[in-house]
Formats: structure tokens, C-alpha cells, sequence
């Protein structure tokens, strides 16, 4: 994922980029055509903040620091695609985002609503939740900040919340755990929607108005106590609550608005409007309440309150008096009393004829009613809302759009794209949006009529530039198109995409949902070439995604328990500029160097879990790379194999084909552990064997007499250990490129990253065994061995475990004596270990 310029790398980019750059060089190494770009998420509040604080264009300001920080890039000796390079705040760039805008708007997908947003009263702008202080107030102006609903930009993504959902079973190659965060974001509820027609406040008139509620527990009907609508539903805006009851509704509203985090839990605050409406079934009055954790854009805006069965209508009905004696339960439990009944079950007899019916049956039946009643529908309903995309600032992308007294709202011709931004002479003063400010810049024609018409002053969220970056990298210079469809097509979609586990949400969402779009709309001419892996994948945009730990930071005081004098345990935290704990990238590798610096991430901890830095360990990647040193100098002296050498393992004496085979083992490991799992930890321990192996055989360096030799067994084969050597350093240099490069040209004319990756030889290891735990439901069982060369055979390893006499005893329940199936089967380190869940 690319960064965001905000001055320097820190230590967590380090690691993003090492294990990206490793990947990348290793795929070329083995014949792939590899695209390794990068580019800049420029725009932004950080920056506009940053150029206020200097009085210095923003623009100024981003380009500076991605200097500084392509320079820092350089320096990890990372071997990116510079050419592919771009900002998102290049002109160039951002005149795609704006068109992109205007195909979504003209899809149906972009609209204006009025939205409830923070304000800041003095600078008159919108703040974000992050630039409200915990007392309520601008992080700038310290005003108390207010709740005002203004008009916003949003793209209707929830239209494609379905097939974002559905998708997600397609990405075999995601984290379980951003899967089901993102199935969760979307939160998809089947159930249905009723209708409940409000009384009218004076006796005997009439009322055509009515509520309809969602709810995913149809089967609780009977179980409604009263209706709660959000502070921002048109019942309570259309001023329709009761006199009497407007003081204590509009205290509710002044408490609601006095909060400024929108992602803290809603409290179970709420007030009386006055207003009832009638059961659909029962006919029953039911009282209409206004509530804070009703939320306008989700639903209808309406709950029905059950607070029987139900923890949050629960919680509320024990807030108000006159409910919490009310509540009525439909499935009875022995602990009602103590708090809602949240299980299915059998309905009881406050449900008129659907007593004695299961919960699921109900839910069917009572839909089906209503239905037939026209009273009620089934509905599927998401949690998913649609994406605010404006922004009341001056450093991001202008909204596309101009408005004309005759014509409307209405996109800027793409002939006339990009609409630029203008100087920022007007950042630093006060008076709300910048772009809102300059008279000049607003003023242009309308499109339709050649008439007068005004800019919108809107600018994008950041979120919509890096929606579709990675689709630029594929034609970059084109000023014709975003990308062409050819290109893209054969492309995408994305083999791997490296990134932080907190994208896994809003970025991520946001890239999957444009780029279906984009297929949808038959962008990359998937329709006249079908067939493509874009359509395989359903328009998904990344294949396989690894989300790296994050970089924490040990205690820099080194505590000393006093009484004994030994180190005390440490806690680590995140770095973080907020907290001034970062290390300084720049001087980490001028004390240890890229290699080293690189060589230490990737094997401190996997790259999926946190890596606690602490810099004493570091030295441990030095004394390796040491000691490959002197053995690459110890065979400089040492004739080179001709190309066509190959070797034979039967040809060997018994050391050399020990080393033969190990060093095809961790061939066979490395490799697996790159392309497969990405254990760069286990694939650097690997290549430390390797190292120790060729160290104890290296005549200069080990004892002249080796066990298991004869005088007679002298080495058969002069060139075993330079090609061995040779595996070691191809191996090494995707992850140490520069030691690497090194070691190489030290006795070859060419580049290490010119070679093609080690093959293996299954001839190597054919006679070698490797033992095998074998767990049962997670407990270490038995030890069984096999020949290596089995262990790759997934489905015949298994099937020999599984066939094996100490196997077979543990098929039967010690105590029932009856037969146990087994349900699951997990390989985990390559074979070494298996455990077998048995039910």
C-alpha cells in the first residue's frame, strides 16, 4: 500500500516495504514479469494543517517530503518501478478521480443529502471526530463545537452491498480476520419490515401516516412495548411531537448535539414525543419515543422497542419509568426476571395464535401474515451506509460539479477536467472552506445552458483517490485514459497486496468496491474478452492480501530490579509520533546497514504478528552475514562448475551427499516459505542451517578429519561447494540485495539478480526422513517418519498417517467404545506437524 508523505519513513513503512521488496525480487528471481511500483497518498488534512502552521502552499510542503522519503526508500535498497511513480495531488492524477466521480454519478451512484456534522463555529468549517478535544472544542479555534446537518457528497455504495458481501468467499487468499471484519462492516440481517399507523393526536381524526420499523426477529412482535424513532427523523424534524412534550424533547436534542464522538457506544437516552401508534396485529397503542441509539441511516430510522428480548431496548425501558413495568416476553425463560431472553425458542401465549410455534417457524408465518395483511414485507437490511466522500477543506481533489440556478446540479464536461485548485494564498485565514472563499475560482459557466454557474467548493475524500491507485500503475503516463482497458485487463487483478491490518476496513472496501464498479461497467472490456481473471474474481481487485504486525517499541529505560540486579520484564508499545517513541530508519541502517536492518525484520517475528524492535538483537543478522563473509572468501579461490555441471547424489561420499541433501532441503524450504506461507522468519533460520552445514564442512574452517570420512572418502566432487555456495547467495538476495550483490560479483561477472532461483533436486532428499508430531484435537499423540519427498503428496501423507497402527487406535472413544469421524486435517510447518480434529 502506498504511503502517505508526512516527512519521514518510520520504522512500521520499513517493515511494509522489506517484506514487499523481498517478495518482489524473489518472484523475479524465478522468471515472473513483476510489477513493484510506488506512488503517494498526497492529499489531505496533515498537510493542509502543515502548510497553516509554515504559511507554505501545501503543495510545497507534500512534494518536500516525498523527496526525503524516496530518498529514505533508496536507502532500504529497495528495487521499486520509479518510472510507474506518481502523487495523488498530481494534477494529472486527480483529473482521473474526477472522472471517475462523474462515471459513478452518471451510473446513478453519486447523490447530495443533508448529513449531521461537526462544526466549528469560529473558523466555520466542518472538523473531523479527531479534531474535537475530549471538553467538545476545535483542536484550533477551541470553539465549542457544534452538530449541524449540512448538504454532503455520498456515493451509493450500498448498492453493491450484496455482491461485496457474497464476494468475500472468493478471496482464499485474505486473513480470515479482515474477512469477517468486513462481512461484519456490511452486516447483513434478513427479517422483515412492518408498518405501524400513528395516531393522530386529536380523538377522532384520522391519520394516513404510519412507521414502518425493521426488525431481524419477526418472531418478537408480540413482544413490542413501544417505537423508537432517531433525533434526526422526519416525525421529530417536521415538528409534529406535542407541545407539551417539546421542553423535554428538545433537553434530549441539546444533550445528543453536546457530544462530538460519533463512534463512541449511543447512550440509552431518549425522550416522549406525546404520539402513539397502533400494533399491526394487536391493534394495541404503542408509545412513540425519540432515542439516541436509534441511528437515522440505518433502516428506517425506527426500532420497535422489545425489551424482552432485546439488551439495548432492555437498557432503555429501565430508563423510563412509565416502560419498565410494561415489558411483555413472548419466549419464556426461568431468568426473565434478571434480563432479556436473547435465545429462540417456543412462543408463548401472549402471541394470540401463534403460540406454541419455534421461533423460526414464527418468523415465517408472522411475515407471511403480515404480508397478506399488507401490513409487513421480508426485508434484508445492511449495516453498510453509504460513503460520505466531501470535504470542506481546500487540500484534496475538487468535486467535479458546478451549480446553475436553470440547469441544477451538473458534472464538468471531461473535456475540462481536471478542475484544478486554485493558489492557496487565503489557507491561513479564518471563515470556513477555503475553496468557499474565492469569489474567482467558483464563478464559470454551466455545461448545459452557456449560463452563469458556480464551482462546488467540495473537495474528495482522501479515501476516493486511493480507491483505484493501483489501476493508474499500469499506464501512468497515459493522458488519454485512467489506464487502457487491454492493460488493465491482462493485469489485474493485483497478485498480492502488502498493508496494515487497520485498511482492512474502509480502504480496502472502498478499492473493492470501485474496481467492481469499473468491471461492472464494462471498463476493462471484459465483455468483447471474457474469460479474464477479473471476471473469474468477479471484478475483486486483489487476489491475495498480507496484512503486516505492526513495529512496537521496548521500554528505552532498560529497568533493573534493584534487589536482584536482573532486567524486569518489558512492555512494548506502538511507535508512534504522537507518543515520541519512533527510531529513526536513517539511523538504524547507518549503524547496521539495509542488509542487516532488513534481514532483522523479516526475522524477529512473522509478518502477519507485532515485532517488538529492540536493537540489541540486531547484531545476531551481523555475525551471520559474518560468517557467509568469510566463506564466500574462503571460495573465491574455488574453480567455478561449468554450465552444464550437474550433480549426482549417488556420485557423492557420504558428507557430501548429507550436504547435497540439505542443501536441496532448504531449497525446497525457502522456496515454500516465500511463495506459499511468507515465513520469512522460518526461511532465514533455514538458510543459518545451510550456513552451519557448509561451515562444518569447509575444510579451512572445520577440523581436517569429518566423521563418517575415511582416508579413501576424499571429496569426489571439487565443485559441490562452490554451487552450493551459490544456492545460499541467490537465496539470500532478495532478502540482504546488497551483501549479496557482493558475495556475488566477488566470482561471477554478472548480477545475483540476473540468476534464475534454485531449483530443487527431489533426487536430493529422496533417501532423507523427516519426523513428522501428529496431534489429536490439539494434543501431541505419536511421532511418525516419512521420506521427505512424501510430505509434498498432501493427500497420500495424510492417507499413510491415517493408515498407520497408532493411528487407528485413537478412531474409537476410550470410554463409549463408539467410532470417532474425523472432521478436519491441519498440516501446519511444512509436514512436521499434523493435527487431526476427531468428533
Amino acid at each position: 500500500m502506498f504511503p502517505y508523505p508526512s516527512g519521514k519513513l518510520h520504522m512500521g513503512h520499513v517493515r511494509v516495504y522489506t517484506i514487499a521488496d523481498t517478495l518482489a525480487r524473489f518472484h523475479k528471481m524465478t522468471g515472473k514479469h513483476v510489477i513493484h511500483p510506488m506512488a503517494w497518498d498526497a492529499f489531505g488534512l496533515p498537510a493542509e494543517n502543515a502548510a497553516i502552521e509554515r504559511n507554505i502552499p501545501p503543495a510545497e510542503w507534500t512534494y518536500s517530503n516525498i523527496a526525503q522519503m524516496k530518498k529514505q526508500l533508496q536507502m532500504m535498497l529497495t528495487d521499486i518501478d520509479w518510472d510507474m511513480e506518481f502523487a495523488t495531488c498530481d494534477p494529472e492524477y486527480y483529473k482521473w478521480t474526477q472522472d471517475l466521480f462523474i462515471k459513478l454519478h452518471q451510473a446513478g451512484l453519486v447523490y447530495q443529502k443533508e448529513a449531521l456534522v461537526n462544526w466549528d463555529p469560529v473558523d466555520q468549517t466542518v472538523l473531523a471526530n479527531e479534531q474535537v478535544d475530549k471538553s467538545g472544542r476545535s483542536w484550533r479555534s477551541g470553539a465549542l463545537v457544534e452538530k449541524r446537518q449540512l448538504k454532503q457528497w455520498f456515493i451509493r455504495i450500498t448498492a453493491y452491498a450484496e455482491e461485496l458481501l457474497q464476494d468475500l468467499n472468493s478471496l482464499q487468499g485474505w486473513p480470515n480476520r479482515v474477512l469477517q471484519m468486513q462481512r461484519n462492516w456490511i452486516g447483513k440481517s434478513e427479517g422483515a419490515e412492518f408498518d405501524f399507523p400513528l395516531l393522530s393526536p386529536t380523538p377522532g381524526t384520522p391519520s394516513d401516516s404510519k412507521l414502518t420499523v425493521f426488525t431481524s426477529r419477526p418472531d418478537t412482535l408480540y413482544g413490542v412495548s413501544y417505537l423508537a424513532v432517531a433525533a434526526n427523523h422526519a416525525l421529530v424534524t417536521s415538528g409534529a411531537i406535542l407541545a407539551n412534550h417539546r421542553p423535554s424533547v428538545k433537553a434530549f436534542m441539546d444533550r445528543v448535539a453536546a457530544k462530538t464522538d460519533a463512534y463512541a457506544e449511543p447512550s440509552r437516552d431518549g425522550a416522549f414525543t406525546g404520539l402513539y401508534a397502533l400494533h399491526p396485529f394487536t391493534h394495541q397503542k404503542v408509545p412513540i419515543y425519540i432515542a439516541e441509539y436509534v441511528l437515522g441511516d440505518y433502516g428506517t430510522g425506527v426500532v420497535m422497542g422489545v425489551p424482552g428480548h432485546d439488551i439495548r431496548d432492555w437498557e432503555f425501558a429501565h430508563q423510563q419509568p412509565e416502560l419498565a413495568n410494561q415489558i411483555q416476553f413472548v419466549i419464556d425463560s426461568p431468568n426473565a426476571a434478571d434480563g432479556p431472553v436473547l435465545t429462540l425458542g417456543a412462543l408463548n401465549s401472549n402471541c394470540g395464535p401463534y403460540a406454541g410455534l419455534s421461533s423460526k417457524v414464527a418468523m415465517q408465518k408472522i411475515t407471511k401474515d403480515a404480508q397478506a395483511q399488507g401490513v409487513g414485507r421480508s426485508k434484508v437490511q445492511y449495516k453498510l451506509r453509504d460513503w460520505l466522500v466531501s470535504r470542506q477543506r481546500y487540500w484534496g481533489a475538487p468535486v467535479p460539479m458546478v451549480h446553475c440556478s436553470s440547469c441544477g446540479t451538473v458534472p464538468v464536461p471531461r473535456s475540462d477536467l481536471p478542475v484544478l485548485l486554485p493558489p492557496s494564498s487565503e489557507l491561513s485565514s479564518r471563515g470556513g472552506s477555503p475553496l468557499k472563499r474565492d469569489e474567482t475560482w467558483q464563478q464559470t459557466t454551466c455545461p448545459g445552458c452557456q449560463g452563469p454557474a458556480r464551482r462546488d467548493t467540495d473537495t474528495m475524500d482522501t479515501f476516493v483517490d486511493s480507491s483505484w491507485y493501483f489501476l493508474r500503475f499500469l499506464d501512468a503516463q497515459n493522458s488519454q485514459q485512467a489506464f487502457a482497458p487491454d492493460t488493465a485487463r491482462r493485469a489485474m487483478p493485483v497478485d498480492l497486496y502488502v498493508g496494515g491490518i487497520e485498511h482492512a476496513i474502509l480502504h480496502l472496501l472502498y478499492s473493492r468496491f470501485i474496481t467492481k464498479f469499473l468491471w461492472r461497467e464494462n471498463h476493462f472490456d471484459t465483455k468483447a474478452h471474457p474469460g479474464s481473471n477479473l471476471d473469474r474474481l468477479r471484478g475483486e481487485p486483489f487476489i491475495q492480501l498480507l496484512t503486516q504486525g505492526m513495529v512496537d517499541l521496548a521500554d528505552p529505560r532498560n529497568p533493573i530490579v534493584r534487589r536482584t540486579g536482573e532486567s524486569a520484564s518489558v512492555n512494548h508499545e506502538k511507535m508512534s509520533k504522537s507518543k515520541y517513541n519512533g527510531v529513526d530508519p536513517e539511523t538504524v541502517i547507518g549503524a547496521y546497514g539495509a542488509d542487516c536492518t532488513r534481514l532483522y525484520i523479516l526475522y524477529k517475528a512473522p509478518p502477519q504478528e507485532v515485532l517488538e524492535w529492540d536493537e540489541q538483537s540486531i547484531v545476531g543478522m551481523q555475525r551471520w552475514l559474518a560468517r557467509v563473509s568469510r566463506l564466500v572468501q574462503q571460495n573465491n579461490h574455488a574453480h567455478l562448475p561449468p554450465k552444464d555441471y550437474r550433480i549426482e547424489p549417488d556420485s557423492l561420499i557420504p558428507a557430501e551427499r548429507d550436504l547435497y541433501a540439505t542443501a536441496h532441503q532448504t531449497i525446497q524450504q525457502v522456496t515454500r516459505d516465500l511463495a506459499e506461507g511468507h515465513s520469512f522468519n522460518t526461511a532465514i533460520a533455514a538458510l543459518i542451517k545451510l550456513t552451519n552445514a557448509l561451515t562444518l564442512y569447509y575444510p579451512p574452517m572445520a577440523p581436517p578429519s569429518r566423521p563418517g570420512n575415511t582416508a579413501s572418502e576424499l571429496p569426489r566432487s571439487p565443485f559441490l561447494l562452490p554451487a552450493i555456495l551459490d544456492y545460499l547467495v541467490r537465496m539470500l538476495a532478495p532478502m540482504a540485495p546488497c551483501i549479496a550483490e557482493e558475495f556475488w560479483t566477488s566470482s561471477h561477472l554478472t548480477s545475483v539478480f540476473h540468476q534464475l532461483w534454485p531449483t530443487f533436486n527431489p533426487k536430493a532428499i529422496s533417501n532423507v526422513e523427516v519426523e513428522t508430531v501428529i496431534q489429536i484435537n490439539g494434543k501431541t499423540k505419536f511421532k511418525l517418519s516419512f521420506p521427505s519427498t512424501v510430505l509434498d503428496q498432501k493427500s497420500h501423507f495424510l492417507e499413510l498417517i491415517k493408515a498407520s497402527p497408532q493411528f487407528q487406535k485413537f478412531l474409537h472413544d476410550r470410554q463409549t467404545k463408539k467410532p470417532l469421524t474425523v472432521v478436519n486435517e491441519i498440516v501446519v510447518k511444512g509436514g512436521k506437524l499434523v493435527n487431526f480434529i476427531l468428533k
